[in-house]
């Protein structure tokens, strides 16, 4: 029963708003709004006389996100509702405690015409808590059922008065025993007659309602009953463990029950602390999924693009996190001219105080305006947050769209089918690669933290397809300009994404994510080492999938395919396409930061005997902590291939002892005599390219004669080892030459 309080000119503004989609307008990016909504009377097809006996009553004064859930499903079952207040300033006292009077006297005032028509039946209800779930005809058919002339809906606890407990006439079981006021039905005489009594507009009405209710002499009088076994009316606060929400598998379609007396409410009211249940229920009831998401195609925003909105790109980099590069790629890329946008960069991290600074300088000039804060600045995340919002708020931008640098966006069309949605609200939803773990909670523990919902792993792994009202987003987010002044960052017991949506929740303001179309991941940051020399390259294991992209030849996919010639420079040695350049860069700056290079000479003591025949100048992958790492390496990478071209050979995983950079120069080691590998085969990968860093060098194969010497960065040789391909390093003549080699299954 949640109410808001604005000046009357804001609130003629909403209500104007309202009687523009009443005409029909056409969602433009400049004028439509998510909180433009249904008229105050809704159009109804269907069931003309039902709606003529049945007068249905509600009071909003704004037409919030529930109001429109609320007029939705009253629009989904044929039922005219007839809205009071919409417009006015709200004068019910501030509804954090006891308040409401004013819903009173709006209503005495609406229906004192009716008190003599006996066969003319009033339904109130709130209107920001509450879904119909049924028509009027299975509405009248529960009322005549109770035999009242006038039911109330009841609930668990008694209140705003616990004293006056007592005095209501005793239940059995599980029944709720205490008047709620948030629906009633009765007849138009006993409504009148209910509503006789004078109340201050700040009064109470539930109290109102339970003094007459508590007067045994009146509740007779008036046939006045309570709903305690929610046969039409639900009350959710107190009830989590009366209700079940069943859904059909087939169309998505849900009811919710009372477990407790098996009866099925029409009327459902998420009264006092049970609004974020009552969303979570929402989700499925009035029809939002009919085999699709109904709701989803309902009231879509068509974008002007010669007038597009404004929009605040809030870019946070709260923690250090990997691929920070392919990240900055990701929002260069995103589809929406850069001059509707606004840049806002926040940086806490030192490691990307570079990158952002750069990217603003490079980018910068293309975007309407563009400024960074970074780590030296000393703002802590909430500052930086409220400092975004405060940018979007200066800019007079129609949206900000917050993205963390851990929400990797892989679909440049993500901001423009957010905005489509027309949401004050609404984020895509991310998870991690493969994994559950997702930027939204489907539901809150009674302290404020996370809990799985029935429906978070379907939502996640998109077995399940829609747009889902929920408690808590993160990460990536866009919010309309019409809810800016509801947020918060500021609260000691919760990180700034848990202030804000606790903000945004007390606000009544749905927090909507969306899985109808893939637009992205999360990264792992966690456990990210920022220590070593570049960090991003330690990461297979926690970002297998952003690894590859950053670390894998983009052409290596298509060597799989039968139908693909792989080159054969010598005899059975074969030439493929692995890494990327950032593959080769990053290795040889680990490497040389490392710096710990072999002498060359025949003694090593990394060896089990400390002997090495053919010695190089090199470093051992487990010397800089990725043997691991690199053995992983050659069993998702190396061994499909030699699978591949060496048919009849299979060993999984690959074993190798030694995995080792190379590097020749003139003055140091610019060759190595000829040998035989101690392997069953040998992979060579070309770690930097020749002409440009090095000249000479390549591999020459002495039994064939055959030599390769225009070796490709990136590329890697693969042959056998022991017997067949005797061969020599060649002399390199100038600059360095660095090759990664791997003795496998010895």
């Amino acid at each position: 029963m949640e109410r808001r309080t604005h000046s009357s000119a804001s609130k003629l503004l909403l209500f104007l708003a309202s009687l523009l989609l009443l005409q029909g307008a056409s969602a433009s990016a400049s004028e439509s709004d998510a909180d433009v909504v249904a008229p105050e009377v809704v159009a109804a097809a269907t069931q003309k006389n039902l709606n003529e006996k049945i007068k249905v009553f509600t009071v909003a004064t704004e037409p919030t996100d529930g109001y429109r859930r609320y007029v939705r499903s009253a629009n989904v079952y044929d039922i005219e509702v007839t809205t009071l207040g919409m417009g006015e300033e709200w004068q019910g006292g501030d509804m954090q405690s006891a308040g409401g009077g004013f819903k009173i006297n709006l209503l005495r005032k609406a229906i004192e015409d009716l008190k003599d028509a006996e066969d003319t039946i009033i339904l109130f209800t709130d209107s920001y808590d509450v879904i119909f779930t049924a028509a009027l005809d299975e509405i009248l058919e529960k009322f005549k059922e109770s035999g009242a002339k006038l039911l109330f809906s009841a609930e668990k606890y008694c209140w705003p008065d616990k004293s006056l407990a007592d005095q209501y006439p005793e239940v059995e079981g599980k029944a709720s025993r205490f008047l709620n006021s948030g629906a009633f039905i009765g007849y138009a005489p006993q409504v009148n007659a209910l509503l006789e009594e004078a109340i201050e507009n700040s009064g109470d009405d539930q109290l109102y309602y339970t003094k007459v209710f508590l007067d045994e002499e009146k509740r007779a009088k008036l046939g006045m009953k309570l709903d305690t076994e929610s046969r039409l009316f639900q009350n959710l606060h107190g009830a989590k463990n009366d209700v079940k929400l069943k859904v059909d598998l087939d169309s998505n379609q849900g009811t919710l029950q009372n477990i407790d007396f098996m009866t099925t409410p029409l009327i459902i009211h998420g009264n006092g602390l049970s609004k974020v249940d009552l969303n979570a229920y929402g989700n499925y009831l009035a029809k939002t999924f009919s085999g699709v998401c109904t709701f989803c195609l309902e009231y879509p925003l068509e974008l002007d693009e010669q007038n597009l909105p404004i929009i605040t790109l809030a870019v946070m980099v709260p923690q250090a996190v990997p691929f920070f590069d392919m990240f900055l790629a990701s929002i260069e890329k995103l589809n929406y001219p850069k001059e509707s946008l606004h840049l806002f960069m926040y940086s806490n991290v030192a490691l990307h105080d570079d990158a952002v600074k750069s990217y603003v300088n490079n980018q910068g000039k293309n975007y309407a305006s563009a400024k960074f804060v970074l780590s030296v600045d000393e703002l802590d995340e909430r500052q930086g947050r409220r400092l975004a919002l405060d940018k979007a708020k200066l800019q007079h931008s129609d949206y900000i769209f917050f993205v963390d640098a851990d929400a990797h966006i892989d679909d440049s069309e993500v901001l423009r089918e957010l905005l489509r949605m027309n949401k004050q609200f609404v984020a895509p939803v991310f998870s991690k690669y493969h994994e559950l773990w997702s930027n939204f909670w489907g539901a809150l523990s009674e302290n404020g933290y996370y809990a799985r919902s029935h429906d978070y792993v379907d939502i996640v792994k998109r077995d399940l397809i829609g747009m889902f009202n929920v408690p808590h987003v993160t990460t990536i987010y866009l919010i309309k300009h019409s809810a800016f002044d509801a947020i918060k960052f500021e609260n000691n017991d919760f990180d700034p994404d848990m202030a804000m949506c606790e903000s945004l929740r007390n606000a009544g303001i749905f927090m909507y994510v969306s899985n109808q179309r893939y637009h992205g991941h999360l990264i792992n940051a966690d456990n990210f080492n920022t220590t070593v020399v570049r960090p991003d390259f330690y990461t297979l294991f926690s970002n297998r999938y952003d690894w590859t992209l950053k670390y894998i030849h983009p052409n290596y996919s298509a060597q799989l395919n039968e139908s693909m010639v792989i080159p054969q420079p010598c005899p059975d040695v074969y030439w493929f396409q692995i890494v990327s350049d950032a593959f080769c860069d990053d290795l040889v700056a680990i490497m040389e930061a490392y710096g710990k290079w072999s002498d060359g000479s025949n003694k090593d003591n990394r060896l089990e005997g400390g002997y090495e025949a053919v010695p190089t100048r090199d470093i051992h992958m487990r010397q800089v902590g990725l043997d691991t790492l690199y053995l992983k390496f050659l069993d998702m990478f190396v061994r499909p291939l030699q699978e591949r071209v060496f048919t009849g050979y299979f060993h999984n995983p690959p074993r190798s002892l030694m995995n080792f950079m190379v590097r020749y120069r003139p003055d140091e080691q610019p060759f190595l005599r000829p040998h035989h590998d101690s392997s069953t085969y040998t992979i060579n990968m070309a770690m930097n390219s020749v002409g440009i860093d090095y000249e000479g060098g390549g591999c020459h194969f002495l039994r064939y004669n055959c030599s390769v010497t225009e070796t490709k960065k990136g590329w890697m040789l693969m042959h056998p080892g022991r017997l067949t391909h005797f061969h020599e390093g060649l002399l390199v003549t100038k600059g360095t030459r660095y090759i990664m080699i791997s003795f496998i299954d010895p």
